[in-house]
């Protein structure tokens, strides 16, 4: 079943002030012209007809075909793909530039159901797939070079052989699909909705988060218990939507005969349990050396004996309130691709001059930010919320590095382009890493460098530290949710026993902060997706380490690697590099870089 690009509030996401420039909005005609283009009606036409002829094509036949006429199953399928792929990104990113225009979300609606009812019948070609013998599919991929090139799909999808259903319960799992769709836009719609007042001015979700991050203390302080406030009021829904996505995936992953709730994503993701228990482990281990210490520094700085929850992401004191235009934010980072090799700054251009990009902060807008690919044949779309902290420029970055791999990755074809999430977020943090490191480079004093390393170690924080205490507090919940039904006491509870530990003995938490779980769209949207941030971060920073230790010719084996999308396994595109993700001293090596960022700022003390 296809899913909608959802809006991830990525870790280092920021905001500031109004007077930007010239941001730039989104035109979909690339998609489709309008929700009435006759290409849209033809094309869902043609769907209806193209799923219905391809299942009475080749429904109970997959075993008797040959490798040639196997090859044109695979292509009819992948066209079918890119259509239905086509309709539902035009009609996601319609909707969340709006989400509360009824009317795009109805639109959106409908045509979920209609493309989910199409392709009902398409279930049979994966249960298929999986009942072949080995012996009898390596014999059609030698037989065949360009259906080897599918091999790595064939790989992925047959992962899932022992957890498959019956073909009757498959069909009625993909027909259900949209009611859980239907919790996850209930969720949206309540976030994009909720009204927060601070210093008498009303703000959306977007505005209020940014006040986190404002000079003045009591602002902060406002916006947090205003946020607390807001959520409190909201809690039972939100409490519902996680009991109910929770309990879902509990009795599919039953039925499934999941060994635990995280498997079907490890799965998806075509990453061990043991390579993630391994990083898991690796950054738990890392806390004290990582966030208990960089945070008892920034306590120091601030003149704090202890941190409240609205310190935490506080400018550092001789830090000005710096708004970046977007012009300014375009050259930094265009710069910095650019320095690392032309073809990078040539390939992120269209996305400023074209279209592709909707920075501005609008009411309805989701929240958040993030770089949808939509479909091979078209180009990928990068959502902002773009406010003007230099933060926000780091956002920038990171979204432009999404869109540049998912361009390089496009030549793969429908089916091997996309990129599991564990390798998903290494172009986008790699292209952080340049912005930042091509900032330091021009930092012309000891404290614009102090300001720059502390805004680092923290975004990395966020990315790494943040990111596993969310993976442990969603292992916790779905472990919670299969002993019965959780109140929102029971969820304040699970989120809290993860905050103290991973953010360290100098914080104090203010009553409400309990409820802070409640907005963020990742437990929802896609359980477990978390931890795929730390593991591009940890990747990268060994990535970079190589790239330093040995310059001649990364560029080369670095754009190998992003067009290779999901074509290869972690192991094969990490080889290259020597490096291996798969060794836990692998993860200690990234680890190791936020670590010698915090060395230099303590050494600037003294």
């Amino acid at each position: 079943m296809l899913h909608l690009p959802f809006p991830v509030r990525d870790a280092n996401a920021g905001g500031g002030a109004r007077d930007l420039g010239n941001l730039p909005e989104w035109d979909l005609t690339d998609l489709y012209a309008s929700e009435d283009a006759p290409e849209l009606a033809r094309d869902l036409d043609w769907l209806e007809q193209e799923c219905a002829a391809f299942a009475g094509d080749y429904e109970g036949k997959l075993a008797t075909l040959s490798a040639e006429a196997f090859l044109t199953c695979v292509q009819r399928n992948e066209k079918i793909s890119a259509i239905a792929g086509r309709i539902m990104s035009f009609a996601g990113l319609r909707y969340y530039q709006q989400t509360t225009d009824g009317a795009r979300a109805k639109f959106m609606s409908d045509c979920q159901e209609k493309i989910t009812n199409y392709t009902t019948p398409l279930v049979f070609f994966t249960l298929e797939l999986n009942r072949l013998e080995d012996d009898h599919l390596a014999g059609l991929l030698e037989q065949n070079r360009d259906l080897a090139r599918y091999a790595p799909v064939f790989r992925r999808i047959r992962a899932m052989k022992d957890h498959q259903l019956s073909d009757e319960l498959e069909k009625f799992l993909h027909d259900l699909g949209v009611v859980g769709d239907a919790w996850e836009r209930l969720f949206d719609e309540t976030i994009a909705g909720l009204h927060f007042e601070v210093d008498g001015e009303e703000m959306g979700i977007e505005a209020t988060l940014n006040l986190l991050t404002e000079q003045d203390r009591a602002k902060r302080e406002a916006a947090s218990r205003e946020l607390a406030r807001v959520f409190q009021d909201n809690i039972k829904t939100f409490a519902r939507v996680h009991n109910t996505q929770a309990k879902e995936k509990e009795v599919i992953d039953r039925w499934r005969k999941m060994p635990s709730a995280q498997a079907g994503r490890h799965l998806s993701n075509d990453v061990e349990p043991e390579v993630v228990e391994a990083l898991r482990n690796a950054v738990v281990a890392a806390y004290p050396r990582l966030s208990h210490r960089y945070y008892a520094l920034k306590a120091k700085w601030l003149g704090l004996d202890r941190m409240q929850v609205w310190d935490r992401n506080a400018p550092l004191p001789m830090e000005e309130t710096k708004i970046v235009g977007w012009d300014e934010a375009r050259e930094i980072v265009q710069e910095a691709y650019a320095g690392f090799d032309p073809r990078m700054a040539e390939l992120s251009d269209p996305f400023f001059n074209d279209g592709w990009i909707d920075a501005g902060v609008k009411p309805g807008k989701a929240p958040g930010a993030f770089a949808h690919p939509t479909v091979t044949d078209v180009h990928p779309y990068v959502m902002l919320n773009y406010l003007g902290k230099p933060r926000d420029v780091m956002t920038l970055a990171h979204e432009l590095g999404h869109g540049v791999h998912q361009r390089l990755a496009a030549d793969q074809g429908e089916m091997l382009s996309s990129t599991p999430l564990t390798l998903a977020e290494t172009a986008s943090v790699f292209g952080e890493m340049l912005t930042f490191r091509k900032m330091l480079e021009k930092a012309e004093t000891k404290e614009a460098r102090k300001i720059l390393l502390a805004g680092k170690v923290e975004d990395m924080i966020n990315t790494v530290v943040r990111q596993i205490a969310f993976y442990d507090f969603e292992c916790k919940l779905h472990d919670a949710r299969r002993g019965g039904e959780l109140t929102p006491e029971d969820i304040n509870a699970l989120w809290m026993s993860v905050q103290a530990e991973s953010l360290g003995p100098v914080f104090d938490f203010m009553e409400g902060y309990e409820t802070f779980w409640a907005y963020i769209p990742h437990f929802v949207h896609s359980p477990f997706y978390v931890y795929a941030y730390a593991f591009g971060d940890g990747l990268v920073n060994a990535l970079y380490a190589a790239y330093e230790a040995a310059p001649e010719g990364f560029q080369e084996k670095y754009f190998d690697m992003l067009k290779a999308g999901g074509s290869k396994h972690h192991k094969e595109l990490l080889a290259p590099f020597g490096l291996d993700a798969s060794d836990p001293a692998f993860w200690d090596k990234g680890l190791s870089m936020i670590e010698g960022f915090i060395d230099e700022l303590e050494a600037m003390e003294d």
